[in-house]
């Protein structure tokens, strides 16, 4: 069979850039495919670089609407390009808790939490999920960046090791997700798996993590793919037992992400951003012993600048395109269009705190015109996260 340039691309970023032996050359690191990226590879994937990996980005066979509404109403499956990192040793709580902005002893093992890392001026780094995996033993799935080397770089004088253990992370999202979990799995299901447990399960004969977590705001799981096992036997038994429910390979989320109000690291906010302003306070433990961050953090204006933003008819252009009576308002952090409430949808950050929802505000859209749009909380539904939590089960009618 003749392979497509798309594949032999993919080829090139998986296979390491040597010199002939087994060590990675010159380049070797500079972007990887996920193990199961050629599951992607028939519905047009167009990629991008994420933590140094290759990431979908949108996929040409998939429409934004049709992946919105597979995510909604039966299953998706994305393989990302979050970064898991280990911490592990007997001072690895220590470390964790200087460099997260929360307790890190409060999260049991076989148990999540997101967590932040802050700058020293409190301005945000990145977040993530932590999975506890023993009490000395941690991963870290972050966003876009690097936080190997400024864990390591406060790691002196502890007994703590941080290193790649070369995982891989795809996500199982939508109503039927944890059916079709429970028809992968060769065993018995585990007899307790909450929103932000985890779990070891044998799938295709492979041992491998999985967590009640992922990006969508959707009822889902992610699995933690090492190394050591067939990787393959895994994504093939994922399509097999996800095909009879309507799961597809999807890109990133645009829409769903928006409407939930989970922030992309990079976009949404930045070095200049702190927790409070990007309405993420609840997630700041000042109460805890010293963190790096925390007596900026403690001085900080506690006020939220970041919100959502619905559009009529239109998709806002990402940007300085916000104004307020005609006054430069703020910046367009991120954007799509909601099939589901019919509208523009973004994520915004604005210049002046004393505006919140229902605030009225002029909008340039994609299409070139200029748009009137209101403020809102974000999530912009589902407040409760029942939805995440399996509490609420109704599935919104396709539009």
């Amino acid at each position: 069979m003749t392979m497509t340039i798309l594949e032999r691309d993919l080829s090139f970023a998986v296979l390491p850039m040597g010199d002939g032996g087994d060590r990675p050359g010159e380049f070797g690191n500079t972007m990887r495919a996920h193990p199961l990226a050629r599951q992607e590879l028939p519905f047009d994937p167009r990629y991008t670089l994420y933590n140094r990996r290759l990431t979908a980005m949108s996929m040409g066979a998939v429409p934004a609407d049709e992946a919105y509404w597979r995510l909604r109403r039966n299953a998706i499956l994305r393989h990302t390009a979050e970064l898991p990192i280990e911490i592990a040793g007997p001072d690895a709580v220590r470390l964790l808790n200087l460099v997260f902005t929360r307790d890190v002893g409060k999260t049991r093992v076989d148990r999540c939490s997101y967590q932040i890392a802050c700058y020293d001026d409190g301005g945000m780094m990145l977040d993530g999920i932590l999975v506890r995996l023993a009490e000395d033993r941690f991963w870290y799935g972050q966003a876009d960046g690097d936080l190997t080397d400024w864990m390591r770089a406060h790691a002196r004088g502890m007994d703590v090791k941080v290193f790649d253990p070369d995982i891989w992370i795809s996500q199982v999202q939508g109503p039927e997700s944890l059916r079709i979990l429970a028809e992968a799995i060769d065993g018995p299901y585990p007899d307790r798996f909450r929103y932000f447990d985890a779990a070891r399960v044998t799938i295709a004969g492979q041992e491998v993590v999985v967590t009640r977590s992922g990006f969508t705001n959707e009822l889902g799981w992610e699995v933690y793919l090492g190394p050591g096992i067939d990787i393959a036997a895994v994504g093939a038994r994922l399509l097999e037992t996800g095909a009879p429910h309507g799961m597809m390979p999807v890109a990133i989320g645009g829409a769903r992400r928006i409407e939930a109000g989970l922030l992309n690291a990079g976009s949404d906010f930045d070095a200049s951003v702190t927790p409070f302003a990007a309405g993420l306070g609840g997630m700041v433990d000042l109460a805890k012993p010293d963190f790096i961050g925390k007596c900026a953090l403690g001085a900080a204006d506690r006020r939220q600048r970041t919100w959502g933003l619905r559009i009529p008819g239109g998709v806002a252009r990402i940007g300085d395109t916000l104004w307020h009576g005609g006054v430069p308002a703020g910046r367009v952090c991120s954007t799509a269009w909601s099939p589901y409430q019919m509208c523009g949808v973004a994520i915004v950050r604005l210049e002046d705190p004393a505006l919140g929802p229902g605030t009225a505000l002029e909008v340039a859209c994609g299409d070139g015109e200029v748009r009137p749009a209101e403020t809102c909380a974000l999530p912009m539904y589902d407040r409760e996260r029942k939805i995440p939590r399996g509490l609420a089960t109704e599935r919104p009618e396709r539009q």
